[in-house]
């Protein structure tokens, strides 16, 4: 698979390096806060994924990269059992951890034998980060596989070790109820903070996606990025134009799932829309946009408009943007209401290769794929998927 392997090669190049300058940054200060309770620490740095695993993993995630939150795991080594779980304590005062992303397979082993503690937390600049816990000798066996398992089982006798390595897994309903003890351990708070966590497992008709900073957003199953905005704001939700979510560009009538990182575009200019109401699902989006086109639409909304059926997303319109020949039109993915300019500097013509980009004003500039410009352009999520096409 020569072309997968130069294209993932090509596209995880910078996201590594960024990723571990980063993690440079952060380890001082995790450092500090396990000396201050006095926690050994044997070892603290970072590893890459390897192409292959890496591979497989963005197969089950659309071969989304943003979805990848171990692209460059932190790794720390402690002492003893005890200190891995008073580590995870500590890691979870200092950066609000990812629900359902909290794994110990101290307690619960895989079938291989592999033991460590597994959080994903939100640090600082809301960039979120894989952390493993683990001692010495769960380090060694992770390393070197079976054969360290058994130097270190040789005392028990083979026999013993064979049969921990090759016990089969638990039933998932023991796992997460390991998991749950494990959360109840380690959580610092009000026990607010606690059962607020566990809303994830015990309401499925609940869904909490999070701000870019990694606050909780409580929404009903089914929600749209228009009732995330509404939630933050009211004047965030009037001025909404468009969202990203885990770093890619989708439309407002988008549903929203369990652990999504969601952005609001938003644009002065940018107003509610009767069709809003027809995707909305909180009372307070609802709401919000029956006042505003109350009190300032030209024509009185009726019950009839707010149940006639939402276009499916593959009728919805696209982003179109007039070449200057006016013979072709640029097709933007994702959400419709952004505004688009061709790029001054390059000036792209029907027919050349081109790229999107979303600037800090929030429009989408479209410039030649070629364009030295882009090599400037750092913020990777916001590039968005443009073509030439001719109107209909």
């Amino acid at each position: 698979m020569p072309g997968e392997y130069n294209w993932l090669k090509k596209q995880v190049k910078e996201r590594y390096e960024e990723r571990e300058r980063y993690l440079e940054k952060i380890i001082p200060l995790i450092k500090k806060n396990l000396a201050k309770e006095n926690i050994s620490l044997l070892k603290i740095n970072y590893r890459a994924k390897h192409y292959w695993s890496l591979y497989q993993k963005l197969q089950r995630h659309e071969m989304n990269l943003n979805r990848i939150y171990d692209l460059v795991a932190l790794r720390i080594v402690v002492e003893t059992i005890e200190d891995c779980y008073a580590v995870l304590g500590i890691i979870h005062k200092l950066w609000r951890p990812l629900p359902g992303r909290i794994k110990d397979y101290i307690a619960l082993p895989k079938p291989n034998g592999y033991q460590s503690l597994h959080t994903t937390v939100f640090c600082q600049g809301g960039k979120i980060t894989e952390i493993q816990i683990r001692t010495a000798k769960m380090e060694e066996e992770a390393e070197r596989g079976i054969a360290a398992h058994w130097y270190y089982s040789e005392k028990k006798g083979l026999r013993a070790a064979l049969k921990r390595i090759l016990m089969p897994a638990p039933e998932k309903e023991l796992t997460w109820i390991k998991q749950l003890q494990e959360w109840q351990k380690e959580i610092k708070g009000p026990p607010d903070e606690f059962f607020q966590s566990l809303k994830i497992d015990f309401f499925k008709d609940r869904i909490f996606v999070f701000t870019p900073r990694g606050d909780v957003i409580n929404l009903p199953d089914g929600a749209t990025p228009i009732d995330f905005a509404y939630n933050i704001h009211s004047e965030i939700g009037h001025h909404c134009q468009g969202a990203l979510v885990d770093d890619k560009l989708v439309s407002l009538d988008t549903p929203l799932t369990n652990g999504q990182v969601v952005e609001i575009i938003t644009n002065k200019l940018q107003k509610p829309s009767r069709d809003w109401l027809k995707f909305a699902k909180t009372n307070l989006a609802k709401s919000r946009v029956k006042q505003w086109l109350a009190r300032y639409a030209a024509e009185p909304i009726t019950e009839t408009e707010i149940k006639k059926e939402v276009p499916k997303p593959a009728e919805a319109p696209k982003i179109l943007a007039k070449s200057p020949s006016q013979k072709f039109i640029i097709e933007v993915e994702g959400d419709y209401k952004i505004p688009t300019a061709l790029a001054k500097c390059c000036q792209p013509q029907p027919g050349d290769p081109v790229k999107g980009y979303i600037t800090l004003n929030q429009k989408i500039t479209v410039h030649r794929a070629d364009c030295s410009n882009l090599s400037r352009l750092k913020d990777q999520k916001r590039f968005v998927h443009v073509a030439w096409k001719e109107p209909c």
